[in-house]
């Protein structure tokens, strides 16, 4: 029964075309957005990854076939792979590698998504996008820039 079932799973896996040079799937359970969305990304593996997955979504969507088909892994898992690989690739790698030499198995698709750990992301989050908001405001605005450029002309003699 196990290669029975082994056989449907490799079967089901994303295949590579060899014409448009590009992985694909048929099962509804393997495709984009079937899985976790980019904001997902974002508190799994930071922004990075989350803007690797905005700007290039074939090129990330992509990578997630490939690794399904290599690991023979679902799409939960690869995602958590890819953006774990995208956030530091040589952690990644290492902690790969300590995996086939016995250490534990570390669960990407699930990282940092306990519910005390989503609310401080976002907690600090909206705090930091505030921060970097305000000071963009109050820079432009209060006229903090414009004084810096006014005394910068006044001390070449330009003024």
């Amino acid at each position: 029964t196990s290669s029975s079932v082994r056989e449907t799973s490799l079967s089901m896996a994303p295949r590579f075309d060899k014409t448009s040079q590009k992985w694909f799937t048929d099962v509804p359970e393997e495709m984009a957005g079937s899985s976790y969305g980019p904001i997902g990304t974002l508190y799994r593996a930071g922004p990075k990854p989350f803007f690797t997955r905005i700007f290039n979504p074939d090129t990330y969507d992509q990578a997630v076939l490939k690794y399904m088909a290599q690991d023979g892994c679902d799409r939960k898992e690869a995602q958590g792979n890819m953006d774990a690989f995208l956030e530091n690739p040589q952690d990644w790698g290492f902690q790969k590698v300590s995996e086939q030499n016995g250490a534990y198995k570390k669960d990407y698709a699930n990282a940092n998504m306990e519910p005390k750990q989503v609310i401080l992301t976002t907690v600090w989050g909206v705090g930091v996008i505030y921060f970097l908001a305000s000071l963009i405001y109050n820079g432009v605005h209060d006229g903090i820039m414009v004084g810096s450029f006014h005394r910068t002309m006044e001390l070449l003699g330009m003024e």
